[in-house]
């Protein structure tokens, strides 16, 4: 928002045409600069860019998107110090709402104290529900049960799935007992020391490592 200044932007004007210049520059400065002398005596205080262009344009003075360019820095100053000495834009009138008109036809005051205080519930429900819907951010992990987070090679994320969390009850039931030290001795077999299944007799049944694996399958 500009504020008000003392400076003249007749003075400002004096100073620009003192740098000199070509003549068709100087001429379109001190056009520029009655119009927006036009413009703050009809006590319009709308001293932006685009207003201003849009009126050079219309007086011949220049295209309105010219005053953009590097070139017309002393345009702007001009225009500037006039919305400086202008002083800042009214206010614009707040617009009635659309429930306000609404009410002002209702004419019996007691309906429309009542609706007014309808609207009023309603508009503060509103409020609220805008709230929450800004505040809550609700996160659904779909992940099955013993899935992990890692990095893959290309830095983004990858669901790891242990090979336990894929074992249905009944199959991790099946691998637990296959290994247990009651089932193999009732069928007359038993673990060795390196995790192989040997029979009464102490001949190999399954291979080295073979119960140290299902316990690792299982996430013992």
């Amino acid at each position: 928002m500009n504020s008000a200044t003392n400076i003249h932007p007749d003075a400002v004007l004096e100073s620009l045409l003192a740098k000199g210049g070509r003549s068709n520059k100087r001429a379109n400065l001190a056009k520029m600069h009655e119009l927006c002398r036009m413009q703050h005596d009809a006590g319009s205080r709308d001293f932006s860019l685009p207003a201003i262009g849009r009126l050079a344009e219309a007086e011949g003075i220049m295209k309105g998107r010219a005053l953009y360019n590097a070139q017309s820095a002393d345009y702007r100053e001009l225009i500037g110090i006039w919305a400086a000495y202008a002083g800042p834009p009214a206010p614009k009138p707040a617009k009635a709402l659309a429930s306000h008109e609404y009410l002002m036809r209702i004419e019996d005051p007691a309906i429309r104290s009542i609706m007014q205080a309808i609207i009023s519930e309603r508009d503060r429900l509103k409020a609220q529900l805008n709230v929450l819907k800004a505040k809550t951010q609700v996160t659904v992990d779909r992940r099955p049960l013993g899935a992990t987070v890692a990095l893959g090679p290309d830095s983004q994320s990858v669901t790891v799935l242990a090979m336990s969390a894929q074992l249905t009850p009944s199959e991790r039931q099946a691998l637990e007992k296959a290994v247990s030290a009651e089932y193999l001795e009732e069928r007359g077999l038993r673990e060795g020391s390196h995790g192989e299944i040997v029979n009464e007799r102490g001949r190999l049944v399954f291979d080295v490592g073979f119960a140290r694996a299902i316990r690792k399958v299982l996430g013992d």
